[in-house]
């Protein structure tokens, strides 16, 4: 199987994981970049107002979300973008957490995807005195994006893991996955049982 997969980063509004107001995509096939999308978000209600530290650190204002489509009204267009593949996020924990959460505040159903952190790829592929995306980007040879822009972000993180991947002469994201450290992370229903199945019962 080739390296296919799709990137993903999202920006907030604050300090909510629901209030995610940008989201950029780039999708990778056989290793190669073949297209990415990126696009502002409403977050959903409850979890729409901007912060103004949040808005220094990405530079997207209350102005520029208040006539974006709502979370619910976009997450088709995101899921039919990534199309099942496996995603790929620097501080997978967080992006993960954002799409978790803005799911549930608009009361949808967390979709099953699988994904893969870059940052700890990252850990396991460099000698750094830092693994935060810019950092690791450059030691993948990736410089010079505007840090905190979506879309920008996540061709970083896709750069990362390609390079990753050739660094350790692996051509799949679930043996990317085996060398650095462990399986790949799941989201959604399907990973909601297999805790379930992992959790000891309790005897009455």
């Amino acid at each position: 199987m080739p390296l296919n997969f799709t990137a993903i980063d999202f920006e907030t509004a604050n300090n909510a994981a629901a209030s995610a107001c940008s989201v950029g995509l780039v999708k990778v096939r056989e290793g190669r970049v073949v297209d990415k999308t990126g696009w502002l978000i409403r977050p959903p209600l409850g979890f729409d107002h901007m912060l103004e530290w949040n808005t220094r650190i990405h530079g997207i204002t209350a102005a520029d979300i208040v006539d974006a489509p709502l979370w619910c009204d976009q997450v088709d267009a995101l899921l039919d973008f990534v199309d099942g593949d496996v995603l790929t996020a620097h501080n997978a924990g967080f992006d993960m957490g954002v799409l978790r959460a803005a799911c549930e505040a608009s009361r949808l159903e967390t979709p099953d995807l699988r994904y893969l952190c870059s940052l700890r790829v990252a850990r396991k592929t460099y000698h750094l005195d830092s693994y935060k995306l810019p950092v690791a980007a450059m030691a993948a040879g990736f410089e010079d994006f505007a840090h905190h822009d979506a879309l920008a972000d996540a061709e970083a993180c896709a750069a990362i893991i390609v390079h990753a991947a050739k660094r350790h002469d692996v051509s799949t994201m679930e043996d990317l996955a085996r060398i650095t450290g462990g399986g790949l992370g799941l989201i959604g229903p399907a990973a909601e049982a297999a805790a379930a199945d992992r959790r000891p019962a309790v005897l009455g």
